[in-house]
């Protein structure tokens, strides 16, 4: 293109076809993003159109309903193409009687949210690159829109929810996520029925800060003091505070709110991410675990304080260095102190067999939370009497 000359500026096909869902997006009901859905993948030439989220349990991929939307059965994500695709974060292509059947990733941020698959006579490159595209914006749609309508939320509740687990799961931060220098991927049991477990993150410019909570006691008591102590952390952390600071200002939001008697465990965390240099206070916490050439190598230990609310001297800041590729396992008591009657307790030696035979699979952080989570709760017989939430934090440097 010479000097004074504009470029090419006319709608190509797929420019078109993705512009116009741009332009109906801020207006759209959530109830018609399934009816948007089929209109478009029936003007690629394709059908069948899913949509498919995963559920609170991390069990299954539920059909979001909508008019245009093929409907089906739940599926099985450790059993399943589409489990396969969520899984691993990529598109497949499963070939089939009447064609291809195309499954992609919803992705917002690196949480994903489901999968979408559509069937079409055969797929080339022009057809991959605007599914791609189409995929991230009706993940951005779904994200988006969740807070206008309890369509979703209903979609993925596959059984009854306790009153605390409602306040919980609309405390939490996404479950993953995943950016060039640093990825975080959680999970709380039971998903119906947590109440004082808890975590947030947030990544302001180069540093991720991490807390992880762990109210005593169980049911509502439990779930509103959590909400205090994120509340608290929140504050503290979005003022500008170091550690020590964030931990006061925890500390005398639930002494004040609950009194002497009541107390939430927490560690929190400052990750540098252009450094790899950690560091972090510990109030009572069950000690992280460092993850390093896929096997745990040892406990992030040293000075600690009293849980929050018991009014304990200000914590010491423990510090160290990552390297690239190091995760940080951080849980709570209930991950490990789990036990049937006349047994002895699950314990933390189990645990890391399992973190270790895990990591040697080389999956991602997200896939390896959430098989951490389960297979734990599968070497329990699925028995939880007390919340199970885990926290992976990946330094990629």
């Amino acid at each position: 293109m010479t000097a004074g000359q504009r470029a090419d500026r006319s709608e190509s096909f797929g420019e078109a076809l993705l512009g116009e869902v741009l332009d109906r997006a801020h207006e759209l009901p959530p109830h018609l993003i399934g009816p948007l859905v089929a209109d478009v993948v029936k003007r690629l030439g394709g059908r069948r159109p899913q949509v498919l989220l995963q559920d609170y349990g991390q069990l299954l991929l539920i059909p979001l309903p909508g008019d245009g939307l093929a409907a089906g059965e739940p599926q099985v994500i450790d059993d399943s193409e589409a489990g396969r695709c969520f899984l691993d974060a990529h598109p497949l292509e499963v070939p089939e009687d009447d064609g291809v059947r195309v499954v992609l990733p919803l992705l917002d941020g690196g949480d994903q949210v489901g999968v979408m698959a559509v069937t079409l006579d055969g797929v080339d490159d022009n057809d991959r690159r605007i599914l791609n595209r189409f995929a991230a914006l009706v993940a951005d749609l779904l994200v988006t829109k969740h807070g206008y309508s309890d369509l979703f939320f209903g979609t993925r509740r596959r059984e009854p929810m306790s009153v605390a687990a409602e306040m919980q799961w609309s405390l939490l931060p996404p479950l993953a996520m995943i950016m060039p220098r640093v990825a975080v991927a959680g999970i709380l049991e039971p998903a119906y029925d947590v109440a004082g477990d808890s975590f947030d993150y947030a990544l302001n410019a180069d540093i991720l800060q991490v807390a992880m909570i762990d109210a005593m006691g169980h049911g509502l008591d439990a779930a509103t003091m959590a909400t205090v102590a994120i509340g608290a952390y929140r504050h503290a952390r979005r003022a500008g505070t170091g550690l020590p600071e964030i931990y006061d200002c925890m500390d005398r939001a639930v002494a004040d709110q609950f009194g002497p008697e009541h107390f939430v465990t927490a560690q929190m965390l400052h990750l540098d991410t252009t450094t790899g240099r950690l560091q972090w206070v510990n109030a009572g916490h069950p000690s992280p675990m460092l993850v390093r050439d896929h096997r745990v190598t040892l406990r992030l230990t040293g000075p600690t304080t009293l849980p929050v609310g018991l009014g304990g001297p200000q914590p010491q800041t423990n510090e160290m260095k990552l390297e690239p590729g190091d995760r940080l396992l951080c849980f709570t008591d209930g991950l490990v102190e789990e036990h049937s009657a006349g047994e002895e307790e699950f314990g933390e030696d189990q645990m890391i067999d399992w973190v270790n035979q895990l990591e040697r699979t080389g999956r991602g952080i997200r896939t390896v939370a959430r098989a951490l989570s389960h297979t734990l709760k599968r070497a329990r017989a699925g028995h939880t009497t007390d919340d199970a939430t885990l926290l992976l934090v990946e330094w990629r440097g």
